[in-house]
């Protein structure tokens, strides 16, 4: 909710989710989705003022997609976790799928689904779903660079799952996306607090060895909330992709190619 009395809750849409499926399972799809769906509800709690004028939880109106990428690929014996900060506006907020650019998350992941709308949009941020024909660069960049290692996902997603750390996007007044850190101080931390500790959860439920932050943020904030829980898992960190990165913008990929080298990951994806 943002304080000036806008509602972000729950579309109809969600309204029936608030259980992962009949069948749960206990396997790690089933227990990450439960660690979302708990970090869902504590989210429908907080409130956000200025700058932040609409927020958008893809995890309510385009959980049908998130869950069948949950489903299809977070799987027994992943032992590496790239962690992501918050959905892009062309990426995740429309598809559901972390870093989720909308070829990418058709073409190659083979995602499907019905993607809703969030309760109150901005008119410049409208809510397309798997029918938006905007790339998110960011995403293009990671689901590209992981296509032409790997060749096919299911190498990819033997050993690796991707996660962002908050499910939210904030967008001020006049459409621009606000990250995180751009939030006041009190709101910010009351957000990441509930988030850290769903990521601890998702850690745990996933047993996976290594954490790679995709940004200094990701990276820092990972770090922080798994050592104070105590969970024992190595964190490490890549460049992001984002084009308001210079450097990303320079070659990304080799530099994404080398770390991933360095912290012995690469051996794993290679299809060659």
């Amino acid at each position: 909710m943002w304080d000036g009395g806008t509602s972000w809750s729950e579309t109809p849409l969600a309204a029936s989710r608030d259980r992962v499926s009949e069948s749960a399972d206990g396997t790690p799809s089933s227990r990450f989705l439960q660690a979302e769906l708990e970090l869902n509800a504590h989210l429908r709690g907080l409130t956000f003022g200025e700058p932040v004028r609409y927020v958008y939880n893809p995890l309510e109106y385009a959980w049908d997609t998130h869950r069948c990428y949950v489903e299809k690929y977070c799987l027994p014996g992943q032992k590496v976790l790239f962690l992501g900060m918050n959905p892009g506006p062309f990426g995740m907020a429309q598809t559901g799928v972390p870093f989720g650019e909308v070829k990418s998350v058709t073409d190659w992941l083979k995602i499907t689904g019905e993607v809703g709308r969030p309760a109150e949009e901005h008119p410049k941020r409208r809510i397309l779903g798997l029918g938006c024909t905007q790339s998110e660069v960011s995403g293009a960049r990671f689901w590209g660079f992981f296509k032409k290692l790997c060749g096919e996902p299911e190498r990819f997603f033997r050993h690796c799952f991707v996660h962002n750390l908050c499910p939210l996007i904030f967008m001020s007044a006049s459409g621009k996306n606000l990250t995180p850190p751009e939030l006041p101080a009190d709101k910010r931390e009351a957000l990441l607090s509930l988030c850290d500790a769903a990521l601890c959860k998702a850690v745990e439920a996933l047993d996976v060895s290594m954490v790679i932050g995709v940004g200094k943020v990701a990276e820092q904030r990972a770090r922080r909330a798994l050592s104070a829980e105590g969970v024992k898992v190595r964190v490490e960190g890549i460049m992001h992709p984002s084009p308001r990165n210079p450097l990303a913008n320079k070659g990304w990929e080799e530099v994404a190619k080398a770390k991933l080298a360095e912290l012995e990951v690469l051996p794993l994806l290679s299809s060659s």
